[in-house]
């Protein structure tokens, strides 16, 4: 190698090396562009269906954000803190009446059975828990300072999110630049696509989310839960990060449903259960086929890859950016490259008719070239022209 190749091929290992580096933030700024995508396409909507201008457009999306959030903060954080509070209220009661069970069933297998059992006292076991609660307690600095590092998170992510929607061709037109001169209106294409991708993907994940709040909702209601509007929205929500998200969704409502009886809690996980099994298996996969083109198998190995690379925040991107890569991998990598691989016609005319021989001699009498276009004679065929072609006749 020369030693301009070397240089480029250190400049490529650096340039790598300081991706890596700062891919929360490249994570962010992901994020920030799929909010503002979604803004951006509910401001055009605006656009269109009411004639509006390009800025009051803008701000009416920014101003349904702004309701948004504060509509879910309402819905959902009275409700609960009033329902801890009665959690907190009632669960002295709570271990007493566990104390009573378990008298209560000493008394009843007593002699030589009752002997046989452990001895349960609730207060011994509190005290075997509280170097625990301490352990939980000493970690609720650490707890304290990863919420506020998430609070800040958020905040550059809206700031990053309401720069670019100002703006969008400017900051569209510096990344275009990035590319050669003969590429860059090819590159302005891919935008074009990754665009539409991400919109299909928010409406899918949009309909999701209200199919998981709405079955949710339905389904605490029946079992007389308290505040189903408030458990289905933060269901519906959590369904946004796979996996996790719902197996946290359901933490709440067991936990509410635990201060009636043990049945009903037992009956809220069956529920959730139930409402995910045909989110995975039905609704996600349906939704996503429609819209993005996305396989199940894709989806999954696509969370376990970002969340293996990238921690929570490459989990709960890792549709969006499944969806992105899957347009830049159509587009570069199988349109501008591999479809367009020299390859000589009389080359594949040869090898079509191996597979062809081969093919008969086990006994498929149909051949691949039965399912090939047919052959148009072009310019290059001619063997004038394949001896122009020759480097040392030209």
């Amino acid at each position: 190698m020369k030693l301009g190749q070397w240089m480029g091929l250190l400049a490529l290992i650096a340039s790598c090396y300081i991706l890596w580096q700062i891919r929360q933030a490249l994570l962010l700024l992901f994020a920030a562009i799929v909010l503002a995508t979604a803004l951006n396409k509910l401001a055009r909507y605006l656009q269109k269906k009411f004639r509006l201008k390009r800025s009051i457009a803008v701000l009416c999306s920014i101003s349904f954000l702004f309701l948004v959030f504060v509509g879910l903060f309402l819905i959902i954080v009275p409700p609960f803190a009033l329902q801890f509070q009665q959690l907190t209220q009632r669960a002295p009661q709570g271990i007493a009446r566990l104390n009573d069970w378990v008298d209560q069933i000493e008394t009843r297998f007593s002699g030589q059975l009752g002997q046989r059992l452990p001895n349960l006292d609730v207060n011994d076991i509190m005290r075997q828990l509280q170097p625990l609660f301490n352990q939980l307690v000493g970690g609720a600095g650490a707890f304290v300072g990863n919420t506020l590092g998430v609070i800040l998170s958020f905040l550059l992510v809206l700031v990053l999110t309401l720069m670019t929607l100002a703006d969008p061709l400017s900051y569209r037109k510096a990344f275009i630049q990035l590319f050669p001169s003969f590429y860059r209106r090819r590159i302005e294409g891919i935008l074009d696509e990754c665009e539409i991708a991400l919109g299909r993907w928010v409406i899918g994940a949009l309909i999701s989310m209200s199919v998981i709040a709405f079955l949710s909702l339905i389904g605490l209601s029946v079992l007389q839960v308290p505040l189903p509007l408030a458990h289905a929205v933060v269901a519906g929500f959590l369904n946004l990060i796979p996996n996790i998200g719902p197996t946290i969704s359901v933490i709440p409502p067991m936990t509410i449903a635990l201060l009636d009886t043990p049945l009903k809690s037992g009956l809220v996980l069956i529920l959730y259960f139930l409402i995910q099994q045909f989110e995975s298996n039905i609704l996600t996969p349906y939704v996503m086929a429609q819209q993005v083109s996305l396989l199940p198998a894709v989806t999954l190995i696509a969370q376990v890859f970002f969340a293996t690379f990238f921690g929570f925040l490459g989990l709960l991107l890792a549709l969006p950016l499944t969806v992105v890569a899957q347009v830049w991998i159509r587009e570069v990598l199988i349109k501008d490259i591999l479809n367009q691989w020299d390859a000589n016609p009389k080359r594949l005319a040869a090898i079509d008719s191996a597979i062809h021989e081969e093919y008969e001699s086990i006994g498929v009498t149909q051949s691949r070239s039965e399912n090939l276009p047919e052959h148009k004679p072009d310019i290059s065929d001619d063997p004038e022209n394949d001896a122009n072609d020759v480097p040392g006749n030209q």
